[in-house]
């Protein structure tokens, strides 16, 4: 009955603060609000500055190895051995009660059904291709001006010939018949044989990008001793024809036929069979194998551990939102002009004069199904519990509004701790920051890998 009451007042709270103050404030009011929600609370900064927390317990401050603290599909199965199939994977892992247990396991189970219920005839067995370097990037749209400095400050260690020591393979993963189920792959690892099987960290890019944007981080992570691995999402990089395929061909077309998921589900089909690759690999520890993404990246990687389990430490930056709380609450705009010639195509075929919440319903039902209802964040987040997760976001976000996220980040919290894992869920919202992966997220994503990997 205290629980329930301190829920029922946190929220009281969060309304009356809510109505009270500016926007960049309420971001500390939904903190303050949030970490009310469970027992025992704790709000916090980290030592980067600046950041507002939310964690379910304060941290031991020690580091801990992924075999002891993570569940991983291999660990489930005995670790380095490779699953029959994902299903019996992802269905043999998960922490909690039996009846949690069943609970994720349906709802991963159901989630594989959609990624197969467009690709039945495209099945293949996986296999590897040689690739070489690319020479010139291609970006959707307008090519980035310069670098990321935020990705440029990702923590490095100083490596005596470094350039000479690093490794680079470029190889495709063939995941399924046709034109996108070549995926490029670039991976970046130090020329050494100790240890001999190292932690892996797969980086997913944003919207627009490709992989080789990635390459700062990849090269940082080398150094430091992690085997560093990015792919093209669909319709990116190498898997585009021009700098307009993703949103004239992918996009439109997947709303007019519906036969593709191009937006976030059809990579995360890649994501599964890069891990089975992965854990495949001599050089690689199959139960340290972590994931992380920027933007439509954060979503990649969001939903692909929660499908999959053998992504045991993951970090989704600026890339967790609640989709059915912005339909709701009239909050969609943001992530609908990322993307807004799709959904313009729609509202002219719905014969809408205005893209209104239908037309977003439709979309999202069309090319993503269940983004906004069984597969949201505030089912699949809990579902991660108990391997490490920490979300980043800004505070001021748009496009996954602070606010959309009190449901998820709370029954998230609560799962970990059930578990009694709740020292490796944490939340943080960066105050006045928008859309955009700052060198702080770098620096707390760094950091949780190398506390859990």
């Amino acid at each position: 009955m205290r629980a329930r009451a301190r829920r029922s007042d946190a929220h009281a709270e969060l309304a009356r603060r809510g109505s009270m103050l500016p926007r960049r404030a309420m971001a500390v009011a939904l903190t303050l609000a949030l970490t009310a929600m469970w027992s025992p609370p704790r709000l916090a900064a980290p030592a980067t500055g600046g950041h507002v927390t939310v964690t379910a317990r304060k941290p031991r401050g020690r580091r801990l190895s992924g075999k002891s603290t993570t569940t991983t599909t291999t660990a489930s199965l005995g670790c380095g051995s490779k699953p029959n199939n994902i299903r019996g994977a992802t269905a043999a892992a998960g922490g909690g009660s039996k009846m949690e247990a069943a609970a994720a396991a349906g709802l991963r189970a159901s989630f594989l059904d959609v990624l197969l219920s467009r690709r039945r005839n495209l099945q293949v067995p996986l296999t590897v291709e040689p690739g070489s370097p690319v020479k010139r990037p291609l970006y959707q749209g307008r090519p980035p001006m310069g670098r990321s400095e935020a990705m440029e400050s990702c923590p490095r260690k100083g490596v005596v010939n470094s350039k000479e020591k690093l490794v680079e393979e470029n190889f495709y993963l063939i995941t399924e018949s046709g034109e996108q189920g070549r995926v490029p792959v670039l991976l970046l690892k130090l020329n050494d044989t100790t240890p001999k099987r190292k932690p892996v960290i797969v980086f997913l890019h944003s919207s627009y990008k490709c992989k080789e944007w990635l390459r700062p981080l990849l090269e940082a992570y080398a150094s430091r001793g992690y085997i560093s691995v990015a792919i093209d999402s669909r319709y990116h990089g190498e898997r585009a024809n021009n700098n307009s395929t993703y949103i004239d061909v992918a996009l439109k077309s997947a709303w007019r036929n519906g036969d593709a998921m191009p937006f976030i589900l059809d990579t995360v089909w890649d994501l599964i069979k890069l891990g089975d690759h992965l854990i495949e690999r001599e050089d690689v520890d199959p139960c340290r194998i972590g994931i992380t993404g920027e933007s439509l990246g954060g979503m990649h990687a969001w939903f692909a551990a929660f499908v999959d389990t053998r992504y045991s430490v993951v970090v989704p930056i600026i890339g967790v939102q609640g989709f059915r709380w912005a339909i709701d609450n009239n909050k969609w705009q943001a992530r609908v002009d990322s993307i807004k010639p799709l959904f313009e195509e729609a509202r002219i075929d719905l014969g809408k004069s205005e893209i209104d919440t239908e037309v977003v319903e439709k979309v999202w039902d069309k090319i993503a199904p269940g983004l906004d209802s069984q597969f949201d964040a505030s089912f699949s987040l809990p579902v991660i519990a108990p391997r490490p997760l920490l979300l980043l976001n800004g505070a001021e976000d748009p496009r996954c509004p602070v606010l959309g996220l009190q449901e998820p980040v709370s029954r998230a919290a609560k799962a970990y701790e059930e578990v009694g894992s709740a020292d490796k869920f944490m939340f943080i919202a960066e105050p006045g920051i928008g859309h955009q992966m700052t060198a702080n997220m770098v620096k707390e994503a760094s950091d949780w890998f190398d506390r859990f990997l």
